[in-house]
């Protein structure tokens, strides 16, 4: 008999909406699409007949390029749509947009937005449509961190572990501004590993520790100590609207990841970072360029993985169909 690999669910619209067998399906999935993406010819017909939007009010590299690809190597119809060239840039409402949207009847949106909430809005009013957040406002990204956990899921050998129950994470940096570090958060205390939350005051979550389930550090050697993985992420100066840091400088010299600080984690840690990097402020060169501790280009390669495996399962895919060539 063949096995139904939908999710039991109809959308993604954050980490907290998948239990940790969801999130293990998806990894297991993407799995197999790497092999996928390893061939001279890169398309299965999986979500032939499908028609996806990705609609992008924000700038985008590595998402909208890896879902716009994810969906062509399944045999989708693609649209992308970006704030710039669509009718908001006339003045057209979120509502205005959804009703249109609605009326072309696609089978998957994927969507990212400044503000918090919006996929919300767009699941609410899109009923025959999959929603797929990705990334509203300082909120969420789950797919981000669904291709992290896949990410470090290959490396856990290296790190003596079979799993990531009592696996110890910093989330380092600008965490108040990152939709990536809650995502992340939420889907690694899923999974029973123990999350850091590493930075200066100013750029800590209020009530972080009761609301994400994480420790709070805001000194690096402490935040660093022993840790398994150290995730860095990017200052993000477009959403500060005041002196959250002294200076760029000041801010390398005292939280940026160099050498010496990766040296206080784990012999065996490696190093994250969602991207894009900004070399010499969160993260020196030479850490960033290690091939052997970092995994930057990993988790860009796992992301198309990942997102195939996602609008798969959504889209209700069945098992073995990833393997199937055209």
């Amino acid at each position: 008999m063949v096995e139904p690999v939908g999710l039991g669910r109809k959308n993604l619209l954050g980490m907290a909406d998948l239990t940790a067998e969801e999130i293990f399906r998806i990894l297991d999935t993407a799995a197999s699409f790497r092999e996928v993406n390893a061939r001279d010819i890169k398309k299965v017909p999986t979500l032939r007949g499908k028609t996806i939007i990705n609609l992008f009010f924000e700038n985008s590299t590595r998402t909208r390029t890896s879902f716009e690809l994810a969906g062509k190597r399944m045999s989708a119809d693609v649209i992308n749509i970006s704030a710039s060239s669509s009718s908001v840039a006339k003045g057209e409402t979120l509502y205005d947009t959804v009703a249109t949207l609605q009326a072309m009847n696609p089978d998957v949106v994927v969507v990212r937005h400044a503000q918090s909430g919006a996929h919300v809005f767009l699941a609410r009013n899109l009923p025959r449509t999959v929603v797929v957040n990705a990334g509203d406002g300082r909120h969420e990204h789950p797919t981000q961190a669904l291709l992290d956990l896949l990410t470090i899921r290959d490396h856990l050998p290296a790190m003596k572990r079979q799993g990531f129950a009592g696996l110890q994470v910093a989330i380092c940096g600008d965490v108040v501004h990152s939709r990536v570090a809650r995502s992340n958060a939420i889907a690694l205390n899923t999974l029973g590993a123990r999350v850091r939350f590493v930075g200066p005051p100013t750029l800590m979550p209020a009530q972080a520790e009761q609301a994400w389930g994480v420790t709070v550090h805001s000194d690096m050697e402490s935040g660093l100590a022993g840790v398994d993985v150290v995730m860095v992420l990017r200052l993000q100066n477009e959403r500060m609207n005041g002196a959250f840091i002294p200076s760029v400088r000041e801010y390398f010299e005292f939280w940026g990841i160099n050498r010496d600080r990766l040296n206080l984690a784990a012999p065996h840690a490696v190093v994250m970072h969602p991207g894009p990097i900004n070399r010499g402020v969160e993260i020196a060169s030479d850490v960033a360029d290690d091939p052997k501790r970092t995994l930057i280009l990993e988790q860009v390669a796992n992301g198309l993985a990942v997102r195939m495996a996602l609008l798969y399962r959504l889209c209700g895919g069945r098992h073995g169909d990833e393997r199937a060539a055209s």
